[in-house]
């Protein structure tokens, strides 16, 4: 019956994985033009119940949800559990640039994660999550100067991303060290075009731009629990991720396309074909950071974790399509908290918990304004949530809820800013696979 009803389970979430991937052919997960400079918008391997406490991991260990943010965290998963994590996002954006606003509204499925123990001290995790994401499509339009009137539209369009696989170990030394590993199979592709078109059906100049990348990606993870009494307790977290170049190519190249004439039984014709094409290939000019990490975690009685999260990137000496200097340090400042009132208390609203969060973080890339090139925009975002106990084969099971508000704000004033207003999912299936049962 068990493994049924784990089967059930698995089912549900590939069927939520097909749609999430149905969905993201037809459109982007993000609308946001400054996706267009780097590797997009960044991942931070943040599930559900992470996000609501403004994206904190490192030092967060739980028994009832898989957090790949620190791999030293599988330990803490019941010796009779297996996990099973799908989550997905619901995004509303609010841009505004020189007094001219627009909306976007996008969906996105986020990952996908399973967790179990293989022995006392050791615990295995393998999943699916985004790593970047590409997304935006805009135009401008100006007059060419002695042309008579004639105006030139700019087009931009971008879609695509990263996506890492990864297979995770946690190994705990002793019953309060843990350390842990994952390796990912990190691949995906990006696809950037622009397009210069005049209004007076003159020849439209093509530039485009393929990445395809097919790579891999190592973290690290360190835990370390002091009891301090009965009721309290600190868990510092440290996690490294292993930066460097990038397995990939990227073909780049440019059309030119004029109008053509075409004769045929029921008259002449306008359409338009390449009268110009060059193309050329280069690989490896691209790359991933270093990346430190660290959280301090106070636990109360089980009732109460109060957690702080600090991430620095080092992307300042990472390449940029062969070239450095295009990026910046990233750094990253997270604070969150999670409240339970009673985990078998009568009240269903006394079983459920309630978190809250907070982060800021600066930029990774430099972008163009007025031919120089300055910070991308910094990031600050609230979120709130809850964890609601299901009854769905069994109590360990919870459906969290998460709402986001990101503001997101240019360093020069007038340039692109953003309000994001985020609804995120997450189902944690907790599953009794390895119990034994006796009969007398």
């Amino acid at each position: 019956m068990l493994r049924n009803r784990a089967l059930i389970s698995a089912l549900f979430a590939a069927g939520v994985l097909t749609a999430g991937a149905q969905s993201s052919d037809s459109s982007p997960s993000t609308n946001s033009p400054y996706t267009r400079y780097g590797l997009g918008d960044l991942s931070d391997m943040v599930f559900t119940n992470n996000a609501a406490m403004g994206g904190v991991g490192y030092a967060l260990r739980t028994s009832e949800h898989i957090n790949p943010m620190n791999p030293a965290s599988y330990t803490s998963v019941d010796s009779l559990s297996f996990m099973f994590d799908v989550g997905m996002t619901l995004k509303s954006s609010n841009y505004q640039e020189a007094g001219v606003k627009s909306n976007a509204k996008n969906s996105s499925f986020d990952y996908i994660a399973a967790q179990f123990r293989l022995h006392p001290r050791l615990a295995i995790a393998v999943g699916y999550i985004p790593y970047s994401t590409v997304g935006y499509s805009f135009s401008r339009s100006a007059e060419i100067e002695n042309s008579g009137g004639v105006t030139n539209t700019n087009t931009f369009f971008g879609e695509g991303g990263t996506q890492q696989i990864l297979g995770g170990l946690g190994f705990k030394i002793l019953d309060n060290l843990s350390i842990g590993a994952n390796i990912s199979y990190l691949y995906g592709t990006f696809d950037y075009q622009s397009a210069a078109i005049p209004s007076n059906g003159g020849d439209r100049t093509v530039v485009y731009n393929t990445l395809s990348v097919k790579s891999y990606k190592a973290d690290f993870g360190l835990q370390y629990t002091h009891q301090i009494n009965k009721n309290n307790s600190l868990t510092l977290g440290l996690a490294y991720s292993m930066g460097h170049q990038l397995n990939c190519t990227d073909t780049y190249g440019t059309q030119v396309i004029g109008r053509s004439e075409e004769t045929t039984s029921s008259g002449t014709t306008d359409s338009y074909v390449v009268l110009q094409s060059s193309e050329s290939y280069a690989r490896d000019g691209y790359g991933i950071p270093h990346v430190f990490g660290g959280g301090l975690a106070w636990n109360y009685s089980k009732k109460l974790t109060v957690e702080a999260d600090y991430t620095l990137q080092k992307w300042s000496s990472v390449k940029y399509n062969n070239r450095t200097g295009m990026y910046k340090d990233r750094s990253k400042v997270a604070f969150g908290a999670e409240y339970l009132p009673n985990e078998i208390g009568r009240s269903y609203l006394a079983r459920m918990k309630y978190r809250v969060g907070a982060y800021y973080s600066t930029p990774y890339v430099k972008v163009p304004y007025q031919g120089n090139m300055i910070d991308g925009a910094t990031e600050f975002g609230v979120s709130a949530g809850f964890g609601l106990p299901l009854q769905l084969y069994q109590r360990n099971s919870i459906l969290s809820i998460t709402g986001q508000y990101v503001r997101v704000k240019p360093s020069v004033t007038g340039m692109l800013s953003e309000n994001r207003f985020v609804i995120k999912l997450g189902l944690t299936f907790n599953e009794r696979w390895f119990m034994k049962w006796r009969v007398n």
